[in-house]
């Protein structure tokens, strides 16, 4: 008798199953914590638990703002307005933001607007209104050039996610258009050459750069592109692309960036580190590559526990760089 009680206090426990709710309040609270990185592991569980909930994709956006990703959260911001029909307005405001952030005010004016026009007495009217007074654009002669000043700088912000997460065929297409559009932007080329390469237009990408030196035989993006190609064919002739590198000490803190990666990764760890220490952080810690390549020169160098201490960094602050093995796992 005793064990058929059990059996039926057994069969009477059901199992605790977490639903979307559950793990969007992990994430709420991890976030007001600022363990960032934690947040968006639960709100990432809350939004496969329940796709269609757009408090959760809104939530995720505000930590992907807090990290730097403007990128991601603006597209799970558009993503929401596309799907809701504008029913959740408080997006227009993120986005105003976001834009802001990005330093692209044309597109940070228009969504405070429209907040503004929909939400007058909104919970982010002040904020909306103080952005528009910081803004301050003038409208009259300049607001062409802006316009086609901030369409190259979206441009620049999507292919800089793509580029940087390794997504050579979302790249290619935009950087064609670029190219079309701002035929004087010169990094464009460069960029192009680069993601032609590593989708598999190897001969194609190297006679590119190869026209463009010729045209310009001082091009430091040539041969960081260069001695990076002729590396991945095994042609020894970017041993004369590195040694061309090796002399140049760039100003600007993403050329310096540049420079010190294709040194890391044509296995140059000494000279690679030396560059990665001179860099200003704060300026370039929003590249994943940087935690990319800072860490494996690192780990190559006998600094294991600093390497570590680096990618785990990376991680927070790029989620991307998680499903990655570490760089000198690989």
């Amino acid at each position: 008798m005793e064990n058929n009680t059990e059996n039926s206090k057994q069969n009477n426990v059901f199992p605790f199953i977490p639903e979307g709710d559950f793990y969007f309040t992990k994430g709420v609270e991890a976030f007001q914590k600022r363990k960032f990185d934690i947040s968006l592991k639960w709100l990432r569980k809350a939004i496969e638990a329940t796709p269609k909930d757009p408090l959760y994709q809104c939530q995720m956006s505000i930590v992907y703002t807090e990290i730097g990703a403007f990128h991601a959260a603006n597209q799970l911001l558009n993503q929401v307005l596309q799907t809701t029909g504008d029913k959740y307005t408080d997006c227009y405001y993120l986005l105003a933001n976001n834009y802001a952030h990005l330093g692209l005010l044309n597109d940070a004016k228009k969504y405070a607007k429209s907040y503004l026009d929909k939400e007058p007495k909104g919970d982010f009217s002040e904020e909306a209104e103080s952005l528009l007074y910081l803004i301050d654009i003038d409208e009259d002669d300049e607001e062409w050039e802006l316009e086609e000043e901030d369409e190259l700088l979206v441009y620049q912000e999507t292919v800089f996610h793509h580029m940087e997460n390794m997504e050579w065929e979302q790249a290619l297409p935009l950087l064609e258009e670029m190219i079309t559009l701002f035929p004087d932007h010169k990094l464009t080329k460069h960029d192009y050459t680069h993601a032609l390469f590593f989708s598999g237009q190897q001969s194609d990408a190297i006679q590119m750069e190869l026209d463009i030196l010729e045209m310009e035989p001082n091009s430091l993006y040539s041969h960081t592109n260069l001695a990076l190609f002729y590396y991945e064919s095994n042609n020894e002739e970017y041993k004369k692309h590195i040694d061309g590198l090796l002399n140049v000490y760039p100003i600007h803190e993403h050329q310096k960036l540049r420079v010190a990666v294709s040194l890391a990764r044509t296995n140059f760890y000494q000279e690679a580190y030396q560059r990665f220490r001179s860099l200003a952080k704060g300026i370039v810690k929003g590249h994943p590559s940087y935690y990319r390549w800072y860490s494996s020169t690192a780990y190559h160098v006998g600094k294991q526990e600093f390497a570590n201490k680096l990618w785990e960094e990376g991680c927070k602050r790029h989620p991307k760089l998680s499903n990655e093995q570490k760089p000198w796992q690989v």
